[in-house]
């Protein structure tokens, strides 16, 4: 071309969670049947939806006002129910003026990240939820700066790591928080939040608190929404329904302005991500009507606390499963439903491998494999999935210096769970014993 075509931040948009479907794809092909804990999708592993909540949905496409466009921040009266659902905890006071919705919450991280400076930069954890990592780091055209999650101690931010790089890096302008934690499974006790408030504080930055898992906490942990502790810092919540009803294919998240009025570089932001949502003219309208109706229901409560209950005992039987296998370390998984498993330091060597029968699959694992910078843990994920169709995702991929994997605990079949799981287990202690 005469000229240069993209910015030096576009190879920062990497996302290895959907990437390695297409590997995985490649091995079905060939007619091998493969087990998905790439992603957090729960219709994909057999979540149904109860059928009340699908009457609820089919009910308002009889109604002719479903087929019309929404208000560009979004229904109206659904916007007015989540900040009365919001003011009810007695934190920071919305009104629906301060909620926009968004497709998915993936569109409103990228509208976020977008417009800010880049020499303005998020500080977000690690590791890090791919979709905030390659946003941020791609409106900076540099690697995204992060904060240590430490996996001896419950997973807990680093505090002393987070002040630090706050106080002598002065381009950062916020701090990002995931609460519960995708990838680790990590709920955030209230101090620890109610730190990170007063670091932001401190320093004048503001807060992005993605939350789209806090209605799925379980095994008796117990944490807060941001809005309850923010007290006058102002933040950004991110939350959705595509985890919690679950309905991820709506496509459907909302961002909630905390004190957006105390400070006028943030109002400007929140202005900014509200007028470029409007050039859209609006989100889809479904979903963002069925919220209210869904949630006021007298049966949803319940159909919470069964989905809870669910998965934490999918975090007990991974515990179980796992108890025995020296070669990696994790934390229970409390919230969200992922946990992330770490290899011991040292195990990894670069010349393990798994058993492959198949000569045209071993092909294609020696494709995959042809890059001289691959990570230890990306290299077992491809062998794992390769020898074993279970297709994880290596969290050296999600910002972090560590080598492991992440997995789910989302599959409803217990069959296949077992299954899923035992051939993860058997899969590392083949690897790490095969040298």
């Amino acid at each position: 071309m005469r000229q240069k075509l993209l910015r030096d931040g576009a190879s920062e948009l990497s996302y290895e969670i959907r990437g390695i479907v297409k590997k995985a794809e490649q091995l079905e092909q060939l007619g091998y049947e493969i087990l998905w804990e790439n992603i957090g999708d729960p219709i994909q592993k057999n979540h149904k939806l109860p059928e009340w909540m699908k009457d609820i949905i089919a009910g308002l496409l009889y109604e002719d006002n479903t087929y019309g466009y929404s208000h560009s921040k979004g229904v109206l009266s659904t916007r007015q129910f989540l900040a009365d659902l919001n003011n009810q905890r007695g934190g920071a006071q919305i009104g629906a003026q301060d909620i926009t919705f968004f497709n998915g919450l993936g569109d409103a991280i990228q509208k976020i990240y977008q417009y800010l400076l880049p020499t303005s930069r998020v500080i977000g954890p690690s590791p890090a939820y791919s979709t905030h990592s390659s946003a941020e780091a791609a409106h900076a055209n540099h690697h995204p700066i992060t904060y240590k999650l430490d996996p001896d101690n419950s997973w807990y931010p680093d505090m002393d790591d987070l002040y630090y790089k706050v106080k002598y890096n002065p381009s950062i302008v916020g701090i990002l928080i995931i609460n519960p934690d995708n990838p680790t499974g990590m709920v955030y006790p209230k101090e620890i939040l109610q730190r990170m408030v007063d670091i932001a504080k401190e320093f004048n930055l503001f807060l992005i608190c993605d939350e789209i898992y806090m209605n799925i906490i379980y095994n008796g942990a117990t944490t807060c929404t941001l809005a309850e502790v923010v007290g006058d810092v102002p933040a950004i919540s991110l939350k959705g329904i595509s985890k919690e009803f679950p309905w991820p294919g709506a496509r459907c998240g909302w961002a909630e302005y905390y004190n957006r009025t105390n400070d006028t570089e943030f109002a400007r932001l929140c202005e900014t991500i509200d007028n470029a949502k409007m050039i859209e003219v609006s989100s889809t309208k479904l979903p963002q009507l069925s919220i209210p109706r869904i949630m006021q229901d007298d049966r949803y409560p319940a159909f919470i606390e069964q989905v809870k209950d669910k998965i934490g005992s999918r975090s007990t039987y991974l515990n179980e499963v796992f108890s025995d296998v020296p070669y990696v370390k994790f934390n229970q998984t409390n919230g969200a439903f992922y946990n992330t498993m770490i290899f011991e330091p040292g195990v990894l060597k670069p010349n393990q491998k798994l058993k492959i029968e198949d000569p045209k699959v071993q092909e294609l694992l020696d494709s995959w494999l042809g890059s001289s910078s691959m990570t230890m843990d990306k290299r077992f994920v491809y062998y794992l999935l390769a020898a074993k169709q279970v297709c994880i995702v290596p969290i050296s991929s999600f910002a972090s210096d560590l080598l492991g994997f992440r997995l789910t605990l989302l599959e409803e079949n217990e069959e296949l769970i077992a299954k899923t799981f035992e051939r993860i287990k058997e899969g590392v202690i083949e690897y790490c014993e095969s040298v």
